[in-house]
């Protein structure tokens, strides 16, 4: 498989690299900023040449940062939240549909915010609808085609994405709940 990461997210990318690796599996790393169309087409075009193909697309980076108003959020953030969490999957999709056959997926990952936002993610929450409902149209699309197109929509657990700009530790307990796992 190949996954794509920024390139100041080297070390990371080099860890799940060699962990895909020790299973015995081939791995691709491909460095880049996904908020360029000409990036997405590059990632796509790299992976089908060194993997011989693709068969599975998993549109999976987000961006997020927590805004306690409307008036904080800016241009600059709102604009590179949406070339994230929209635009990308959208051009990586757009490129990789030509070297899909039938029986091939494509997996989105949304989020609970799609449709239980917090008032403190505004764009995030508006991104992940739209990439819902990209998904439930694009399922009919791929449909006649076999190609099986969902989506993942993870409830309120912690990642790596919060620490990088999601909520507050004030809000944490507002935004996360009690999860039972």
């Amino acid at each position: 498989g190949s996954i794509s990461y920024r390139p100041e997210e080297q070390e990371d990318a080099d860890e799940v690299i060699a962990l895909i690796k020790a299973e015995g599996r081939t791995a691709v790393a491909l460095p880049g900023d996904i908020r360029s169309e000409s990036v997405c087409q590059s990632l796509v075009a790299d992976a089908v040449q060194q993997l011989g193909g693709l068969s599975i697309l998993v549109n999976n980076a987000g961006r997020q940062q927590y805004c306690e108003t409307l008036e904080e959020l800016t241009t600059e953030d709102f604009d590179a939240t949406f070339k994230t969490n929209v635009y990308a999957p959208f051009w990586i999709t757009r490129a990789a549909l030509p070297h899909l056959q039938a029986g091939s997926a494509i997996i989105n990952t949304t989020s609970v915010q799609a449709y239980k936002p917090s008032p403190i993610l505004l764009d995030y929450a508006q991104t992940k609808a739209c990439l819902a409902i990209f998904t439930k149209s694009l399922a009919k699309q791929g449909a006649k085609r076999c190609i099986r197109v969902t989506a993942v929509a993870p409830g309120p657990y912690w990642t790596v994405l919060q620490p990088s700009g999601g909520p507050p530790g004030a809000e944490e307990k507002q935004v996360w709940g009690d999860p039972p796992l």
